[in-house]
């Protein structure tokens, strides 16, 4: 059943739709992740616009993003070496 959410970023409230608590679980940590990093921005970054704040934060999050694809497919390549390693040691030791 779908939920409606009021979450707030930057000052400004957005109305969402969640289909799940999962997802609107979800919605509200990544509104606190994103307002964590964006009053970071402000103390670092002061006399910014909201829009540049937004920008760096857009910025990080989807470096970070790119980082952990990065990794991850890294790992499945791993993986799928190992997985043909063990088949060829077992194959070798019948």
């Amino acid at each position: 059943m779908d939920q409606k959410i009021s979450i707030k970023i930057a000052g400004r409230v957005f109305n969402l739709t969640a289909a799940s608590p999962e997802l609107e679980e979800l919605y509200r940590q990544a509104a606190d992740a994103i307002n964590n990093r964006f009053a970071a921005f402000t103390r670092s970054h002061p006399g910014r616009t909201v829009n540049d704040l937004m920008s760096l934060v857009a910025l990080n999050e989807t470096v970070l993003r790119l980082s952990m694809q990065k990794e991850l497919d890294h790992r499945k390549e791993a993986e799928k070496l190992l997985e043909t390693d063990l088949q060829r040691y077992l194959q070798d030791n019948q």
